[in-house]
């Protein structure tokens, strides 16, 4: 079913170390009535799940007026995607749940508490997001969580996805990391796809094992192996992004795959990729995408914009 995607703003009650959104997008923000119009607009076009996000989308004061309205306006799927430390106030789960939000979906980050409160640049923060991460599944609304493959998250990204499985989660989409904008020059936050491959297997072995959905986002399906079933490209739904700035459909983003390269023609994945992300060929070039195609390496890249 088609998504309204609504970025409300992008500022945030922490700095995570490896965010791409500047001091200066910090300052942008939607107002109540440029949402409001762009939800009733959407809806008329058939759009039946919206989602608000952000930064911190917790942090608006029209944030439960939004998700009320978008109940009236009949959306039959409201997800409020958030870091979840206002969640540890229960209070803030009850009102948007009883407001309307019915999927809540939450950034954990990693499930380590030093390195959590480090990543985020926050004290304290790690207690709080436990909290609310536990406050959400007590609520009994339906929850996803996300967490992000960084250098440092990487090698804890396992004991992780067993911490969230005990917690009570049921479903996680691993997130690579972005060199894009604020986050552009930390090159030393991402790993090599193909060094991250091996522990995302044990993470979905652990998954399947358990009856636990996880999804991998932004890894091309060559590079999965045995585990193609997992990788997930939401920008192959129907899916109307909104930001301070522009409106445009989710596949277009920068944090999308953009391109494909030589080794992805004949491709049996060729036509539901969403290729490769342009900010990773720059840092590591497309010599992983020939050696899982088994194609020759030695050739220059040559890149066309996807298309799906």
């Amino acid at each position: 079913m088609p998504l309204l995607d609504i970025i409300l703003g992008y500022d945030c009650n922490v700095a995570c170390d490896y965010c791409t959104i500047t001091p200066a997008m910090r300052e942008r923000a939607l107002t109540t009535d440029a949402i409001a119009r762009a939800m009733k607009e959407q809806r008329a076009q058939g759009y039946d799940r919206v989602s608000f996000t952000g930064g911190e989308p917790t942090m608006r004061g029209d944030l439960l007026g939004l998700v009320r309205y978008a109940s009236k306006l009949g959306f039959s799927d409201i997800k409020v995607q958030s870091n979840g430390l206002l969640y540890a106030q229960e209070a803030n789960v009850t009102r948007l749940r009883d407001a309307g939000c019915n999927n809540f979906h939450i950034s954990i980050h990693t499930h380590d508490p030093d390195l959590y409160d480090e990543l985020v640049r926050r004290p304290g923060a790690y207690q709080m997001m436990v909290a609310g991460l536990r406050n959400t599944i007590s609520a009994g609304v339906p929850l996803e969580v996300d967490a992000i493959i960084k250098a440092d998250t990487l090698p804890r990204l396992v004991d992780a996805t067993r911490w969230l499985h005990a917690q009570g989660v049921g479903r996680l989409n691993l997130w690579f990391v972005s060199l894009t904008d604020n986050n552009r020059d930390n090159v030393e936050s991402m790993p090599r796809m193909t060094e991250a491959v091996p522990t995302m297997a044990t993470v979905f072995d652990f998954a399947r094992a358990n009856a636990m959905t996880v999804r991998s986002l932004h890894v091309p399906r060559c590079l999965l192996g045995e585990y193609t079933d997992h990788a997930f490209d939401p920008g192959a739904d129907d899916v109307c992004v909104v930001t301070p700035e522009a409106t445009f459909q989710l596949h277009e983003s920068k944090l999308a795959g953009q391109s494909f390269v030589a080794a992805c023609d004949g491709c049996k994945f060729r036509d539901r990729c969403p290729g490769v992300r342009d900010d990773y060929l720059e840092m590591y070039g497309d010599a992983e995408i020939a050696a899982a195609r088994g194609v020759d390496s030695s050739r220059p890249p040559t890149r066309q914009l996807a298309t799906v």
